[in-house]
C-alpha cells in the first residue's frame, strides 16, 4: 500500500448491510421487525423469570442473564445500522468504532461462558441430582455469573488499547454494518501483527475452550441418560437440556461460519450475512425456543396472564 493511499482520519464509514440500494429498504424493514422481536422475546423472558418465584431456581437465573446479553448485543449492533439508514449518514468515529467492537466481542464472550456454565449446571442436574440444590446454591450461581461478565469485559480491553492509538488506516471504509473485529484490525496502516496475534489467542481461549468446555459435560449426560431403563424417562431427561443444546448448536455454527472459514472460502457478503445471524436471529431464536420447549416457562405465562385478567 503506498503512502499516498494512507489516511490520517478520525472518522471510518460503515458499508451497511446490503449495498444493492434496491434492497435497502426491503432489509431494514425485516431488520426492524427481528430486533423488535428479539427485544419483546427476551424482555418477556427476563420479566418472567423477575417475577414469578417459581423459576427463581439456577437454571432460570442463567436463562435471564442469557436475555439480557441478547437484548444488549443486538442493541449494540442495530443501533448504528437504524441510524444510518434514518439519516443517510454511515460514518462512525474512530473512538465509537472501537467502542462498539468492545462491547460487541466483551457480550459475545461472556455468551460463551455463560452457556458454558449452563451446561455444568444441566450436568449436575441430570447426574448428580442429590447433590444439585447443594452445589448450584443461588449465591454460588452470582459469583459464576459475576465473574462471567467480568472475565468478558476485560478480556477483550487490551485489544482495545492496542488499537486505539491507531491514526493511519489504509482505508476509511468497513466492508460490514457494525465494527466487528476483523474488519477493524485490518484497517491500520502499519503492523498489525500483535493485534492479530492476540484476536488469535484470544478467540482460542473464549471460543475454542469454551466450546470442548460446554459439549464435555454432555458426553456425561448422555451416558447417564443411556442408563435409564425407560423410554419414556429418557425421551423426559433429555428434554430438559435440549433447548440449551440447541440454542449451543446455533451460536457456535454461525460463529465458526463467521469466523472460522478461510478467506478463500468466505467472500465479504457472506460475512455479513452470517454476522447478520448472529446478531439478529439467534437473539430471537433463544427465548423462542426456550418458551416453546419449555413448561415452566409457559406454565409462568399462563399465571401472569390469569393474574392481569
Amino acid at each position: 500500500m503506498s503512502s499516498s493511499n494512507q489516511m490520517l482520519v478520525m472518522y471510518l464509514i460503515l458499508s451497511g448491510i446490503s449495498n444493492v440500494a434496491e434492497l435497502q429498504f426491503p432489509v431494514f424493514l425485516l431488520v426492524v421487525l427481528t430486533y423488535l422481536l428479539t427485544l419483546g422475546g427476551n424482555m418477556t423472558i427476563f420479566l418472567l423469570v423477575c417475577l414469578d418465584r417459581h423459576l427463581h431456581t439456577p437454571m432460570y437465573f442463567f436463562l435471564c442473564n442469557l436475555s439480557i446479553l441478547d437484548m444488549s448485543s443486538t442493541t449494540v449492533t442495530m443501533h448504528r445500522v437504524f441510524s444510518g439508514f434514518i439519516t443517510g449518514d454511515n460514518t462512525i468515529s474512530f473512538s465509537a468504532c472501537l467502542a462498539q467492537m468492545y462491547m460487541f466481542a466483551s457480550l459475545t464472550s461472556n455468551e460463551l461462558l455463560l452457556l458454558t456454565i449452563m451446561s455444568y449446571d444441566r450436568y449436575m442436574a441430570i447426574c448428580h441430582p442429590l447433590r444439585y440444590q447443594t452445589v448450584m446454591s443461588l449465591r454460588f450461581c452470582r459469583k459464576l455469573t459475576a465473574t462471567c461478565w467480568a472475565f468478558g469485559f476485560v478480556q477483550v480491553f487490551p485489544l482495545v488499547v492496542m488499537l486505539s492509538g491507531v491514526t493511519c488506516f489504509r482505508t476509511i471504509e468497513i466492508n460490514h454494518f457494525f465494527c466487528n473485529i476483523m474488519p477493524l484490525i485490518r484497517l491500520p496502516c502499519s503492523d498489525a501483527s500483535i493485534p492479530q496475534l492476540f484476536n488469535f489467542v484470544n478467540g482460542l481461549i473464549l471460543a475454542i475452550l469454551p466450546f470442548f468446555l460446554t459439549f464435555i459435560p454432555y458426553i456425561f449426560i448422555v451416558m447417564a441418560i443411556l442408563k435409564i431403563r425407560s423410554s419414556n424417562g429418557r425421551r423426559k431427561t433429555f428434554y430438559t437440556c435440549s433447548s440449551h443444546l440447541t440454542v449451543i448448536v446455533l451460536l457456535y455454527t454461525s460463529l465458526v461460519c463467521q469466523y472460522l472459514k478461510p478467506d478463500s472460502m468466505t467472500s465479504k457478503g457472506s460475512n455479513k450475512l452470517y454476522s447478520l445471524f448472529n446478531t439478529t436471529a439467534v437473539p430471537l431464536l433463544n427465548p423462542v425456543i426456550y418458551s416453546l420447549k419449555n413448561k415452566d416457562v409457559k406454565a409462568a405465562l399462563r399465571r401472569r396472564r390469569r393474574f392481569i385478567s
